[in-house]
């Protein structure tokens, strides 16, 4: 009778634990964020640094994946209207001073600068640049999951 009890309380806290993970999981999927609108004034628009647009860079992965441009500033990278991220938790934008970001490993052990927790799945959102670091040293911008280690999608920048 015991054992019985135990089987059926082991049972309950395995199936809470694997709910539990399944709903964080699942989330992002079913209550995603608001689509972003910020723009761009005129001033900023006259200070183009660079452009580039998000690649899906495994087509293998149907989860991961990206689109969209990105612009980036003296102090400002933002991504632009079109922009577009397969929902996942802890998404976050990153300069990476490395060209040709194509897998997980390539941004691993570089010298990436975290600009924050990306704020919405689709849509023009602007992220600050420390002013310690020279946007000329990095070739690259890259929605990453810092969750799970992942690339979510790289965006290789064309300087002007």
């Amino acid at each position: 009778m015991w054992r019985l009890i135990g089987v059926f309380v082991l049972g309950g806290i395995l199936g809470t634990g694997a709910g539990i993970g399944l709903g964080f999981f699942i989330f992002p999927f079913v209550f995603p964020p608001p689509p972003a609108n910020e723009a761009l004034n005129t001033e900023e628009l006259t200070a183009v640094v660079a452009k580039g647009q998000f690649i899906h860079a495994n087509t293998m992965d149907p989860v991961h994946y990206g689109s969209g441009g990105v612009t980036v500033l003296q102090r400002t990278v933002f991504l632009e209207s079109d922009f577009d991220v397969g929902p996942g938790p802890k998404f976050h934008v990153y300069l990476v001073p490395k060209a040709q970001i194509r897998r997980s490993g390539d941004v691993k052990g570089t010298d990436f600068v975290d600009l924050g927790r990306l704020r919405a799945f689709k849509g023009s959102q602007k992220y600050e640049i420390p002013a310690t670091i020279n946007i000329n040293d990095y070739q690259s911008v890259v929605i990453w999951c810092a969750a799970f280690g992942v690339l979510i999608s790289p965006a290789d920048l064309q300087f002007l």
